[in-house]
């Protein structure tokens, strides 16, 4: 028999002389080293080993072979840059020198399902070291950034912090001002109808003024809700006219309001994240089991 390149091997060796077997999930190749005479197994990782490599390991372990190839039962070579988890899943023969190894690895399904349990409680396993010797330390790294975070986010409030308070007090002021201008108006026009009705006309004649004076600020609510969207009720409309005081002396001392809100808003978030990052390191819970309680 003849394989790649014509090149013609001395015998063909059964597959009992080349074996594979699985040990905690991993592939263990045993074969006979030809000058050393001793059988020998590799150890493999199919999921990072290659053909190549394999091959080589084998050739480090005999220093007097000469040639390894893997080749397909149709005879064509298998690439050195095949992965051994795509050999595994098939039949392959092991050419080591001039003999050629027949090998037929387990089916990989059925080795799956008796090794199942205990690759998932290796996993298990490593896990739980994993958290025991490196969740705290990370939560103390990740609790030290925030930290650092939130220190750096009141040093850019504070200057905001104190030209918005002063913002807001001019504007409570306008608006206050606002307020006891409107209180006088409606004072002053109560005191003149008063004075019109009972010292100079009679009400027959000031019954119509005050029907329309009324049906006036009718027309004036209304207009306002068709701009605003809005009922006219007095808190609100004190809050509407404190914005627009607010904004209109922003925009005069050059106040960022949306960057003053994205600070805030970033400032809140590294404070939650602090808070439920130091949670966990009291109670030794990790920090989902925090969330699903709140």
């Amino acid at each position: 028999w003849k394989g790649w390149e014509g090149a013609p091997y001395s015998t063909l060796v059964p597959s009992d002389e080349v074996t594979i077997n699985y040990r905690h999930g991993l592939p263990v190749i045993t074969l006979m080293l030809p000058t050393r005479s001793e059988r020998c197994q590799f150890t493999v990782k199919p999921v990072v080993t290659t053909v190549g490599a394999f091959l080589q390991d084998v050739q480090r372990e005999d220093k007097g072979i000469e040639r390894a190839e893997v080749f397909a039962t149709d005879g064509s070579k298998v690439s050195d840059a095949t992965l051994m988890e795509v050999l595994l899943m098939n039949d392959f023969e092991l050419v080591i020198n001039n003999t050629a190894y027949s090998v037929s690895p387990p089916v990989k399904d059925k080795l799956n399902s008796e090794h199942a349990t205990d690759m998932e409680d290796i996993k298990s396993l490593v896990h739980r070291l994993f958290v025991a010797l490196h969740l705290e330390d990370h939560q103390i790294r990740k609790e030290r950034e925030l930290l650092q975070k939130v220190d750096h986010l009141k040093e850019e409030l504070l200057p905001l912090e104190q030209m918005k308070a002063g913002i807001m007090d001019s504007a409570d002021a306008k608006t206050s001002r606002l307020l006891w201008v409107g209180l006088a108006l409606m004072s002053t026009q109560g005191g003149a109808l008063a004075w019109l009705t009972w010292w100079v006309y009679s009400w027959d004649i000031m019954e119509p003024v005050t029907y329309f004076i009324t049906y006036g600020s009718a027309m004036a609510f209304y207009a306002y809700f068709v701009l605003t969207k809005q009922d006219y009720i007095y808190p609100h409309a004190k809050d509407r006219q404190f914005l627009h005081y607010f904004y209109r002396k922003s925009k005069k001392q050059h106040f960022n309001v949306e960057r003053y809100n994205k600070l805030k808003d970033d400032l809140a978030e590294a404070e939650e994240s602090l808070r439920r990052l130091r949670q966990p390191l009291h109670l030794r819970l990790p920090i989902q089991e925090i969330s699903d309680k709140d």
